[in-house]
């Protein structure tokens, strides 16, 4: 008996190989986008879908605003315990507690450990399902605060979509910072809004800092086993140490 030719499925963006760091830098456009005044900000609120997103997306901003006195609130909407595959609820239950201490020192790391820290236990992987509900709370998240930071809702990650969609309802100025997308995208990319883009430039203080941070997040930087290696390869975490972060302004609802 003969077969034809086996079947491939199509690979997510985020599991394909990805841009490489060295291109974005080569490209001009991103030095050409206008500059966010973020020191200006009395206070912000900054959405987690996971764990080390608000590190590595806008681990520089927040320096900076904690730098300059800013109120800071930030929002972990999930533990983040299904970042390793394969582990029993006990497990899932170990890791939770494990990035919420990585969370807690990275934002020691960056100067903002007085920043208030709100852990609201929704299901990684499973926020498309609760986003009515996080939608439902961002008002009293959010009120009072004159920016919220959320990560985009065209991140191609699931979560990070729902999270960035909820936070449209945010009281203040709403500004979303990409994390995957530096990974999936290309420079000039059609997919992404670069007409609405600016961006925060990063002195290399704040930028120290924010290595710092990301190298308290070791349970995404070492080896996950059953042959997942990190979720932070060293490709995509390459793109976090720029001198400068990308922020993309919400469109209201």
């Amino acid at each position: 008996m003969t077969t034809g030719p086996a079947s491939t499925a199509p690979v997510h963006p985020i599991d394909a190989p990805g841009t490489g760091e060295a291109a974005w830098q080569a490209w001009a456009g991103l030095a050409a986008l206008p500059a966010w005044p973020v020191t200006g900000w009395a206070s912000a609120v900054i959405f987690a879908a996971h764990p080390d997103d608000e590190v590595l997306g806008a681990g520089g901003t927040i320096a900076l605003l904690a730098a300059a006195g800013a109120r800071l609130r930030v929002v972990a909407v999930t533990d983040g315990e299904s970042s390793h595959p394969g582990r029993s609820a006990a497990r899932r239950a170990e890791l939770a507690e494990r990035r919420a201490r990585e969370q807690e020192a990275a934002l020691q790391a960056l100067g903002a450990g007085p920043a208030e820290v709100i852990r609201l236990g929704l299901p990684d992987a499973g926020l498309g399902d609760r986003e009515g509900e996080l939608a439902a709370r961002v008002p009293e998240l959010t009120a009072g605060f004159d920016v919220c930071l959320a990560p985009w809702e065209g991140d191609l990650h699931a979560d990070h979509e729902a999270v960035g969609r909820a936070a449209r309802r945010a009281a203040g100025q709403v500004l979303f910072y990409p994390v995957w997308m530096w990974h999936w995208a290309c420079p000039a990319d059609a997919r992404v809004p670069w007409a609405q883009a600016g961006r925060v430039v990063i002195p290399a203080e704040a930028r120290n800092r924010k290595e710092t941070a990301i190298r308290c997040f070791a349970s995404q930087l070492e080896d996950r086993g059953a042959g997942s290696g990190p979720v932070l390869t060293a490709q995509f975490a390459a793109h976090f140490g720029r001198d400068d972060e990308v922020l993309i302004p919400a469109a209201r609802p």
